[in-house]
């Protein structure tokens, strides 16, 4: 009987530290991460990817303390450009990096960030200004999905098969634009073809166009350096801001400690994803593009400049048009972007 006892009595010890480990163990793990998938059309080694999307996914798995994890989806894989800001509506991607330009009308508010004749002189200039009126204006467009950051990508250059050093030598060029930069080339007397950034080069290869207004880091990002001779610096007749944004359902679904933490991260990333541009567009721009494939620089004249400058006014008048037809503060929206610009200019000046 003696035994029994004692067998009964190991059996329920071995019983109790077995059940001990295994619920010590359950909480050693914690709980399981969320995953999350964020898609981009730019190629895998493509600095936006290495560098500044790479950064934020990393700063938001350190904050969350890898409560999000995130699976990357560069180079158009799980949604092209165009289709992005909708797939993350419908959860096709939890996360979504594009272009507001690609889908024209859509973002009625952020055109206004995007006018031609107005001088940031940055990315980081930019991406401040467009930030603080998002803040600011809280756009309609923008409520469907949870915004996480923008960045911009201008001012850009026109880069070229010919030399272009006036408004003359622009009359009828077919030149790739986007939005409203498309507005200000026809304005310019230049014919604008839309098309994505991944389609440019094989358009300029085969003639399809003959230049493109982009950032000079597509000399080397999207290796147009190969395809154009010439990088011609305009008036500001183009700017350019990309979004990165979270399905809305599963922002919601995240702990209010993530959710403050990661819009601590994406508070932070604006002015280090400006100041990564800046670097890259000379860097990887103008000087990649001159010293690596001889590229020649040119400029407009002064009185071609003004003129320009002339027959892009009246784009912002019309801009503030439309906007009051839609119900929208468009004046104030084109002031509170012409002192930004003033302001931010001086504060991020360009470094090329």
């Amino acid at each position: 009987m003696e035994k029994k006892r004692w067998m009964f009595f190991v059996f329920s010890v071995i019983l109790v530290f077995s059940l001990f480990g295994a619920f010590n163990s359950a909480n050693a793990s914690g709980p399981k991460p969320v995953n999350m998938s964020f898609a981009t059309f730019f190629p895998p080694s493509h600095f936006v990817c290495t560098e500044l999307i790479a950064l934020w996914i990393k700063e938001v798995e350190k904050v969350t303390g890898g409560g999000v994890k995130i699976n990357f989806y560069p180079g158009g894989t799980l949604l092209k450009a165009p289709e992005t800001y909708d797939g993350v509506i419908s959860g096709t991607a939890d996360i979504g990096n594009s272009v507001f330009a690609y889908t024209r009308g859509r973002f009625p508010v952020m055109e206004g960030f995007e006018l031609p004749g107005i001088y940031f002189g940055s990315c980081t200039a930019t991406g401040m200004v467009a930030w603080e009126g998002i803040k600011k204006f809280q756009p309609k467009e923008l409520q469907d999905t949870k915004m996480m950051f923008i960045f911009s990508v201008g001012p850009g250059s026109l880069y070229s098969k010919k030399p272009v050093s006036s408004l003359a030598d622009m009359k009828g060029m077919r030149i790739r634009a986007t939005g409203l930069t498309a507005k200000s080339i026809k304005a310019l007397g230049a014919v604008p073809v839309a098309m994505p950034m991944p389609e440019v080069y094989e358009a300029l290869s085969k003639g399809v166009v003959e230049g493109t207004i982009a950032p000079p880091e597509v000399l080397k990002g999207w290796k147009q350096a190969e395809v154009t001779n010439y990088i011609t610096i305009l008036p500001p007749v183009y700017n350019s801001i990309q979004f990165v944004v979270m399905n809305l359902k599963k922002w919601n679904s995240l702990p209010g400690d993530l959710q403050k933490a990661i819009e601590g991260v994406n508070e932070s990333i604006i002015p280090k994803a400006g100041r990564i541009w800046d670097s890259q567009m000379k860097e990887n721009g103008i000087d990649y593009g001159v010293k690596e494939h001889g590229m020649k620089i040119g400029r407009l004249s002064e009185a071609d400049n003004e003129k320009a400058m002339a027959l892009m006014q009246p784009l912002l008048d019309d801009y503030v048009d439309r906007m009051d037809k839609k119900g929208l503060p468009g004046r104030e929206i084109l002031d509170f972007v012409k002192k930004g610009a003033a302001k931010y200019s001086k504060m991020y000046p360009p470094g090329y």
